[in-house]
């Protein structure tokens, strides 16, 4: 092969590249020159520093010519006819999904929970940014503490103009007669923790607990948001120290999950569909 510059901010294999142009179409900043019969595709060294490394100008070449050289050696290849699903396939899928609250209570290998990871890895971020990071309470005794912690969270809302203070005298309850309202009993929790500053970083960070939540039923794993969790690790110091996130880092949101005790069978019915056109 010719024509390789590993020192280029867009390696192209001159062999296979067609001039096409694609890639300085689909370029969201347009740091791609033009290309014409004597010129292949290339990012000028003053542009280079405002590249997000999204990967588009790669994934969309129609001949596979050109890498991003953000580490180019760990290019996965896209094998033929994969990672398509047919529309009624994922229709059927996303709409089986439920939120599961009963669980085996077998742990869930970790080796498992790391490949669902690494496909949430890969959500949308504004700027493509990646802020998100993740904090997994594998630890079933653990994951009690914390539960015990959202009570007592709880119980500090006794009495007060906070909304949920109402409703928390049935939940503090039901546990102290031994029901896990919190975390109904899930094996593990998973927390997407974000900068402290960053005014975008919450959404990206449900946007990646999504993608988790809807990978997960393919490796068999059930997940539920932990919202109870999630309220009490954003506000209540002692659960904030028992988490003991990097400095600068704050709790997004929490979901717990483990292995279904129950299979899905079928698909329930929703409200009806409103949209509006303008």
């Amino acid at each position: 092969m010719t024509g390789f510059d590993i020192m280029a901010h867009i390696i192209v294999d001159q062999d296979r590249c067609t001039k096409c142009g694609v890639c300085v179409k689909i370029c969201s900043f347009g740091l791609i020159d033009q290309v014409d019969e004597t010129h292949f595709p290339q990012v000028q060294d003053i542009n280079a520093p405002h590249c997000m490394y999204c990967g588009h100008c790669e994934v969309f070449c129609p001949s596979q010519a050109l890498i991003l050289n953000f580490r180019p050696d760990e290019k996965v290849l896209l094998p033929a006819d994969t990672g398509t699903i047919s529309p009624e396939n994922i229709g059927f899928y996303l709409k089986k999904r439920r939120s599961i609250r009963h669980f085996t209570g077998e742990p869930v290998p970790k080796e498992k929970i790391l490949e669902v990871l690494d496909i949430a890895r890969y959500a949308a971020s504004g700027g493509n940014g990646q802020p998100v990071q993740w904090l997994v309470i594998h630890d079933s005794e653990k994951v009690k503490k914390i539960a015990g912690l959202t009570i007592e969270w709880m119980r500090t809302l006794l009495n007060t103009p906070h909304p949920m203070s109402s409703f928390v005298p049935m939940l503090i309850s039901a546990w102290e007669q031994g029901i896990d309202v919190i975390c109904r009993g899930a094996p593990h929790l998973l927390f997407a923790h974000i900068p402290e500053e960053s005014p975008i970083a919450p959404i990206d960070a449900i946007i990646a607990l999504t993608h988790f939540d809807i990978a997960a039923p393919a490796f068999e794993i059930g997940t539920c948001w932990a919202g109870f969790v999630a309220a009490a690790a954003m506000s209540y110091e002692p659960l904030q120290k028992e988490l003991n996130l990097p400095a600068g880092r704050k709790i997004a949101y929490a979901m717990m999950f483990g292995n279904p005790r129950y299979k899905i069978y079928g698909i329930p019915r929703r409200k009806p569909l409103e949209v509006m056109w303008q």
